[in-house]
């Protein structure tokens, strides 16, 4: 797995325009991991999707990762300094797992990106659960008969989102947080694919921004300004006073 480029993240930004984080989240591993098919990243689980993204986001643009969050309590917004490495140390999946619950027994494996992708046309969070218990529901059974995916109910939903919780550690990462005016303490979703591209699309349009001010200066072209690195561009700047 290589850094992005600033040309990548042009790219990238580009043709992510209009299209949600799990896509986002393979086009930034496929541009990072050229070997692998679209195919191959979209069956990874969702925790070692988000390991690849944390390890490329650690080598693109460093190992800290400063975000904000507001408190539920007070609503004063709280500042988050993350360590990647941290983030990193979650457990792998396994490829199936079966758990039960009074009569209901559920076997699973994790969620897939290709899993959310298939959920992106459902109306409303229930339709997204079934659609997506239903993919990776690979058997159920109630009183040890049976039982059709499409006949669970709601409340049994339950067993099969813990289930898959279960299986996948890594698919989602809560962080555990505490205003520092009232105390409060929460959790907090990080998600790693819509996080990490925000941060892409800031850097992008600061990157824009010098490009128009050394071409203008220099008569330079958008690649020769791309082929100068960060440093020297922040030089070039200076010298013009911006």
């Amino acid at each position: 797995m290589r850094p992005l480029t600033p040309a990548d993240v042009f790219d990238l930004c580009d043709r992510g325009e209009g299209y949600g984080p799990s896509t986002r989240a393979l086009l930034l591993l496929g541009a990072a991991s050229p070997d692998a098919s679209w195919d191959e990243l979209a069956e990874l689980p969702l925790g070692e999707r988000d390991r690849r993204l944390l390890r490329l986001r650690a080598a693109t643009l460093g190992p800290r990762l400063e975000a904000q969050a507001r408190c539920p309590a007070c609503k004063e917004t709280a500042e988050v300094d993350l360590d990647t490495a941290e983030l990193l140390a979650t457990g792998e999946a396994v490829p199936e797992l079966e758990l039960r619950r009074d009569d209901l027994r559920v076997r699973v494996r994790p969620v897939m990106s290709r899993d959310l992708l298939a959920a992106e046309v459902c109306d409303g969070v229930e339709e997204v659960r079934r659609r997506i218990a239903e993919r990776c529901l690979l058997a159920a059974w109630r009183s040890e008969e049976p039982v059709d995916p499409a006949d669970l109910a709601p409340w049994e939903l339950d067993l099969v989102a813990e289930a898959l919780a279960a299986a996948d550690s890594g698919a989602e990462l809560l962080l555990d947080l505490s205003c520092p005016s009232c105390g409060q303490g929460w959790q907090e979703l990080l998600d790693v694919a819509a996080f990490f591209w925000a941060e892409l699309e800031r850097r992008s349009s600061r990157v824009v921004l010098e490009i128009h001010l050394l071409a203008r200066a220099y008569g330079w072209r958008e690649s020769d300004v791309l082929a100068v690195s960060p440093r020297r561009r922040r030089q070039y700047l200076e010298l013009l006073g911006t």
